[in-house]
């Protein structure tokens, strides 16, 4: 694997302009999606190992349960894509409470398209930045995925706190009817108003949480949502890939304020 180096080191030499390519990528459960510096959005597809009737799911309810197929299906599908000859810088969303499992697997994946970099960027920071979301202000991300939906409140750009459930938009059918993530997304933001001392939570409510992810997209989940005035992301299913894209445009001078990952969370 690249030696580690510190997200200044590596983002500092593999910024637009210096002859090296970049992508975003978002990994999800139900699709991938790249977006390459200068070109947009590159790939939005399915996440298989093998498409077909031998489709294998190699990240699942947040987690990649197949490093070495989810490897696979990135050269697959990005390793044509790339200019040759070249190591690019990959800018990579992951889920808020995903530990280093998630991190580690993924950067591991990504060693297949043999990157300059890797930097990590939490889903809801990205989602924030391409809300052109005030930072400076307490957000309070929703994140309705296909399998996971994910409650985020952002603080000065930062992870202040957040919920997560195995639930998502593919669950819905006569058995788990839509209000099922609305309940869900009400029972997690409760939670976190009671826990939090301070006002931010309440605060980033009143103004209002962002609305991302497929999810979003669905009139059947978003009306029992309207309690929250919530505000919808424009194309809220691309938001973390196209959050994730402005940080490769970035100036070095402002990646800490936009959300790259502290030094405290390693780059390779």
């Amino acid at each position: 694997m690249t030696a580690l180096q510190p997200w200044r080191a590596v983002l500092g030499r593999a910024l637009p302009g210096r002859r090296c390519a970049a992508v975003a990528l978002d990994l999800g459960s139900a699709r991938t999606r790249a977006w390459a510096a200068g070109r947009g959005l590159i790939l939005d597809v399915p996440t298989v190992t093998f498409p077909g009737a031998g489709a294998v799911y190699p990240v699942q309810r947040g987690a990649i349960v197949d490093v070495r197929g989810t490897a696979r299906m990135l050269d697959r599908l990005l390793g044509h894509r790339l200019p040759r000859f070249t190591r690019p810088l990959v800018v990579l969303t992951a889920p808020v409470l995903d530990g280093y499992a998630y991190r580690n697997a993924a950067r591991t994946a990504v060693e297949v398209l043999r990157p300059r970099g890797v930097v990590t960027v939490p889903a809801a920071r990205a989602v924030a930045l391409a809300a052109g979301a005030d930072l400076s202000a307490p957000q309070l991300v929703l994140d309705l995925g296909a399998h996971l939906t994910e409650v985020v409140l952002l603080v000065d750009g930062a992870v202040f706190d957040a919920r997560r459930t195995a639930l998502g938009t593919a669950d819905v059918d006569d058995a788990t009817p839509a209000a099922r993530i609305a309940e869900a997304v009400a029972h997690m933001t409760a939670s976190m108003l009671r826990q939090d001392r301070t006002s931010l939570t309440a605060d980033a409510l009143g103004r209002g949480p962002l609305l991302a992810g497929g999810g979003a997209l669905r009139p059947d989940i978003t009306r029992h949502l309207a309690y929250t005035a919530p505000r919808p992301v424009p194309a809220p299913h691309t938001a973390a890939v196209r959050g994730a894209a402005l940080l490769l445009e970035a100036p070095r001078s402002g990646l800490r304020r936009t959300g790259v990952d502290p030094p405290g969370d390693r780059a390779d």
